[in-house]
């Protein structure tokens, strides 16, 4: 199995609490940045002639809403996510747009979803969180119909991720205690590893798995580079516990070492990915 050292507590408690607070107050800005990732999840649902959808770790909806509006009024768009905060904010920006998605405050991992209800399985940076990743995707094999697609996107590793580890770098001197990224562990880089990825998506009873690289173009404006990076990952977390002086200067430090970033008013960086399709078993005997 596999099983990571964090807790479920520890999870939850992160995202119920300031990560997914995080997230909420940035809608906007990681709506912008991960936009190009949309089509790559959208289009695949048309491609597959998907009717209903599951979308795990769903966030503030932005991948849930793109689907609900492809699918339209014959379809069903759901997302679920284990974080109050981002679940109201989707539900309430269904709401505004009259969009019919819907969602459901829940851990995808072990979640009572109807058996053999979707035929297509989407994420978008949003399953490599799980404590017990086998046991998450076998419980969205049970959610999956006959053939049903699954195809996320997640993170290679980062050292080809740079953009996403500056601040941590340049922070560590001055904020010692920062927690230290482990691979075996939930958090963003996870599935850094691709022969992971199969084996759990072999373990959980998927099929047909193929596993690509893809590098995507993201921005947001410079003007936001600091409420982002005082706001979201280790270094976000920890400034929420030190003194005045010593956020100043963490955020001086940080900031510069994002120079090599901006262009103009504008922050860019390559977002390098793993793209990963598989299938639902064909039979329900393989349940």
């Amino acid at each position: 199995m596999d099983v990571t050292h964090r807790s479920d507590d520890d999870q939850a408690a992160r995202w119920k609490g300031p990560g997914g607070n995080a997230w909420v107050e940035l809608q906007a800005v990681l709506d912008e940045m991960f936009q190009p990732f949309e089509e790559l999840l959208v289009d695949a649902v048309a491609a597959a002639h998907a009717g209903h959808v599951l979308d795990v770790g769903c966030g503030t909806g932005a991948i849930t809403l793109a689907v609900a509006r492809r699918l339209g009024p014959g379809g069903r768009s759901v997302g679920v996510d284990i974080s109050e905060p981002v679940i109201s904010a989707a539900r309430a920006r269904a709401e505004r747009e009259g969009t019919p998605a819907s969602f459901v405050l829940g851990d995808a991992q072990d979640h009572a979803f109807e058996p053999a209800t979707f035929d297509a399985v989407i994420s978008r940076f949003g399953v490599m969180f799980f404590n017990d990743s086998v046991r998450a995707f076998a419980n969205l094999r049970r959610a999956a119909a006959d053939d049903a697609l699954l195809r996320f996107i997640t993170w290679r590793g980062p050292a080809e991720n740079p953009f996403m580890t500056t601040a941590e770098r340049a922070a560590a001197p001055l904020l010692p205690d920062l927690p230290v990224r482990r691979p075996d562990e939930p958090g963003q880089f996870a599935f850094a590893d691709p022969d992971r990825i199969r084996r759990i998506l072999a373990e959980s009873g998927w099929t047909g798995i193929g596993i690509r690289p893809v590098d995507v173009v993201c921005s947001l404006p410079e003007s936001e580079l600091v409420h982002y990076l005082t706001r979201l990952g280790p270094v976000g977390l920890a400034l929420g516990g030190v003194d005045e002086k010593t956020r100043a200067r963490v955020i001086d430090t940080v900031r510069a070492a994002f120079d090599p970033f901006v262009q103009d008013t504008e922050v860019r960086f390559t977002a390098a990915c793993w793209l990963v399709d598989a299938h639902a078993p064909a039979t329900s005997a393989a349940r």
